[in-house]
């Protein structure tokens, strides 16, 4: 995840980084530039359209449109913000989670070597969950067309609570805990499947696909009949402000591809490495 101050404007201004849209988007843009120099040079040049050119009424469909685009954009970007920030909360909510748990068999154990344990296992279950978010396959489960043949007894995050489990139960049978301890106990680890389950519906539900490459193919039609009417209003200066459209679109499209996804590898990621380091670190300071 890149971290930045938000205060300094000069440094967004005049600096560049991998999760910039501007670098992905270097080639469209030359494309798009080489486009519409040849549609100037087309209707100015070689057809010699006049100034009343019914060709010149084509903005109106623009500022009709532009409406529209403006709306699909944002609920598109908000859209995939909220798959961000939900998966935010649940990685927030993993973290509460194992510093109860934590906190909790600190008091009730006494067995150093139960301690022991639970040190090792409690984080470990968030460096498996990390791990397993972040495998490709997991995003693929939902898909019709893709047959992965999933052994469901390698479902790791399952298999580590169902070990944190059996430590727990075992714990009760040799009435080292209390069935009250229990009952608390398996609540805080309830909370862990319930939390994977949650994360795997954000990465494995993506944004249907009719409404994702509908906007894609909405920009790239509207970008390119842009030209056409404003070349009589602005001649060959038509050209660096049609590529600023597309830049400016085609941006707002790819940040929310790129965060839809909080568990991938992109810059804007949720860091659940880091994330996962310090629950370790938090629990081995607890137990």
């Amino acid at each position: 995840m890149t971290s930045y101050n938000p205060k300094e404007w000069i440094s967004f201004i005049f600096s560049a980084s991998k999760a910039d849209t501007f670098q992905k988007l270097i080639p469209m843009m030359i494309i798009i530039g080489i486009y519409s120099g040849i549609i100037g040079y087309l209707e100015m040049i070689y057809w010699h359209l006049p100034e009343d050119s019914y060709v010149k009424n084509i903005s109106v469909m623009h500022s009709l449109l532009g409406f529209v685009i403006s709306l699909l954009l944002a609920y598109r970007t908000n859209t995939a913000y909220d798959r961000w920030w939900e998966g935010r909360r649940m990685w927030g909510g993993l973290v509460n989670s194992s510093r109860n748990l934590a906190i909790k068999l600190s008091v009730i154990l006494k067995d150093e070597s139960d301690r022991t344990y639970f040190r090792k296992m409690i984080p470990g279950y968030a460096s498996i969950l990390q791990k397993h978010l972040s495998d490709s396959d997991t995003a693929k489960q939902l898909f019709d067309d893709v047959d992965l043949e999933f052994d469901h007894h390698k479902h790791r995050p399952n298999q580590v609570a169902k070990i944190l489990f059996q430590k727990i139960s075992d714990l009760y049978t040799s009435n080292k805990i209390t069935g009250d301890q229990l009952i608390i106990l398996n609540n805080e680890l309830q909370s862990f499947t319930d939390i994977c389950g949650a994360c795997e519906r954000i990465k494995n539900t993506p944004i249907p696909y009719s409404y994702s490459a509908f906007i894609k193919k909405f920009i790239f039609i509207y970008v390119l009949t842009l030209p056409f009417a404003y070349v009589f209003i602005l001649g060959y200066f038509v050209i660096p402000v049609v590529v600023f459209i597309f830049y400016v679109l085609a941006s707002l499209e790819l940040i929310a591809e790129e965060i839809e996804d909080p568990f991938g590898t992109d810059d804007n990621d949720l860091p659940t490495k880091k994330i996962a380091e310090n629950i370790k670190k938090h629990v081995e300071e607890l137990i």
